[in-house]
């Protein structure tokens, strides 16, 4: 991805579909992340996104929503949620903590990391695992930087140090990369091969692009894609035997249209044989002992050249 700066990754060779295995010889592994986050900025959450409609909706009757559909159909999720975010609401957090959830850290307040320095972006790299660890018990394994509903390219900010320090302070996985459809490993030194775990995230699954009130076009939102992107995904996805991943925010899909068509969604896919629904830190874990970096990590020479006059 040399077109997003700071946003490209290894030349890593990925894994063809007759070597991707899962637990108990499970079919597809699927993961759900449900955002809590509300930051609609650079700068991250703010006292205006709170005071936004949309965010008293989400943080009350589309989360309980949300929550009461999830549990229906014995989903384990990965909640993504800022630290200031897990102050404002802690009941909600630990009651989804409670559930079975997976609580991951994206950031302090969910912003753009890529103008702060080094030691700032240590700084609250450690104060949001402080304040999660604190609020839940557990020290959160992932780290997440899903993009926000005004970023330019919808995959999130870091900087040039971000997964530096997620390995340095610990983590086991970075949440959202663009370079792969199954698990892979983000490099951060070609010479040492030192890398972090990160696991798929395409915009294209996520609900929030797909269900505001658009600034431009017909229709108020368009569900209908957004379910049919699903559906084809998780069909094409189960038939290779590879990953699927759905980003879900309470503000979005928690009107009553919206989560009709989640429930049909889920609804097929819990009819389905061997599908593994796991958390993104189950993802991790097993990845880890069954795909280690020593043995699975192969580097290629990188495809791209810069050339006089070129944007890169």
């Amino acid at each position: 991805m040399p077109w997003k700066d700071g946003y490209t990754i290894s030349d890593e060779i990925t894994l063809f579909d007759d070597a991707v295995r899962w637990p108990e010889g499970k079919r597809v592994c699927m993961t759900v992340m449900l955002d809590l986050s509300l930051a609609s900025g650079p700068q991250g959450l703010t006292a205006a996104d709170l005071r936004h409609s949309p965010a008293t909706f989400g943080m009350n009757e589309g989360l309980a929503q949300v929550r009461a559909l999830l549990k229906r159909f014995g989903i384990t999720a990965t909640v993504t949620v800022p630290a200031a975010m897990a102050r404002i609401m802690p009941d909600a957090v630990k009651v989804l903590r409670d559930d079975g959830h997976e609580i991951a850290a994206q950031g302090l307040k969910h912003e753009d990391v890529s103008t702060l320095s080094r030691d700032e972006e240590a700084a609250r790299l450690a104060m949001t695992t402080e304040i999660l660890e604190g609020l839940t018990g557990q020290r959160p394994e992932g780290w997440f930087s899903l993009p926000r509903p005004n970023d330019p390219f919808a995959v999130g900010t870091v900087s040039e140090n971000t997964h530096d320090l997620l390995i340095e302070a610990g983590y086991r996985y970075m949440g959202n990369g663009l370079s792969d459809d199954i698990p892979h490993y983000w490099v951060t030194d070609f010479d040492s091969e030192r890398a972090i775990l990160t696991l798929p995230y395409f915009y294209h699954f996520d609900d929030q692009f797909f269900l505001m009130f658009p600034k431009k076009g017909t229709g108020l939102e368009h569900a209908d894609t957004l379910f049919a992107n699903w559906n084809a995904e998780f069909d094409a996805q189960y038939k290779r035997g590879r990953y699927f991943n759905m980003t879900l925010h309470p503000y979005a899909v928690g009107w009553c249209n919206r989560l009709k068509l989640l429930e049909i969604f889920l609804d097929r896919v819990d009819g389905l044989p061997g599908v593994w629904n796991a958390t993104a830190g189950d993802v991790a874990r097993y990845w880890q002992e069954t795909y280690p970096q020593d043995t699975t990590l192969k580097l290629a020479p990188s495809v791209w050249k810069d050339y006089p006059g070129s944007l890169s």
